[in-house]
């Protein structure tokens, strides 16, 4: 029970007394506590409150079973998922193992691949090389900096993020779960922002 965000005297209140996020968590943690060895979770974020969602993080990262998620939160995804069935269409289902994130970053240099081969014609066999400078497009100063920058600050907000939500499961005030809620949506805006950027300066930079 503590474990879900109910601490001692918050045990035997009635059920009637319950916030709604109170009656999700205890939703969830009567299902989990049935020890399943498979979960289906469909679009979980939509539902559930940041302090139930920070639990269940926790809960689904030392999670010994398989778990099965839809979502849209690509940060959700990173942190639990290790293995992707891409629908590409047309009956296509890709097998990737790996999160969200690094298919996005091999997908954009699958298509920067394709968008090269399409429009640039086969140089001739004498100029290759000087071709080859041509179509490379190097980094200004500023932007290197920039991509140094980011390649710091990026793990960074990840160990804040992660930090925040492992202290959530274990924090009983109200405000201060509240203040560190504030604060995980703040890290993930400025997450989703700066990996954009990240990858527009990786793909610049041809890594």
């Amino acid at each position: 029970m503590e474990l879900f965000l109910f601490p001692a005297e918050k045990q035997y209140t009635y059920l009637s007394a319950l916030s709604g996020g109170e009656k999700r968590r205890l939703q969830l943690l009567t299902i989990l506590f049935r020890n399943p060895n498979f979960l289906i979770l469909d679009e979980p974020t939509n539902d559930l409150d940041l302090p139930t969602l920070a639990v269940l993080e926790n809960f689904l990262a030392e999670y010994q079973g398989c778990v099965m998620i839809v979502s849209h939160d690509r940060y959700f995804m990173d942190r639990l998922v290790d293995h992707l069935l891409v629908f590409e269409g047309d009956g296509v289902v890709r097998d990737y193992p790996g999160n969200y994130t690094q298919y996005r970053i091999e997908q954009a240099r699958e298509e920067k691949v394709k968008e090269t081969a399409a429009s640039t014609p086969a140089p001739q066999p004498d100029k290759k090389e000087e071709a080859d400078k041509q179509k490379k497009r190097k980094l200004s100063y500023k932007e290197q900096r920039e991509l140094e920058q980011l390649d710091k600050e990026l793990p960074i907000l990840e160990t804040e993020k992660q930090n925040l939500t492992e202290k959530m499961s274990s924090e009983g005030n109200y405000e201060a779960l509240q203040k560190m809620a504030d604060r995980i949506n703040e890290i993930e805006n400025l997450l989703a922002e700066k990996e954009m950027r990240w990858l527009e300066l990786s793909e610049l930079a041809g890594e």
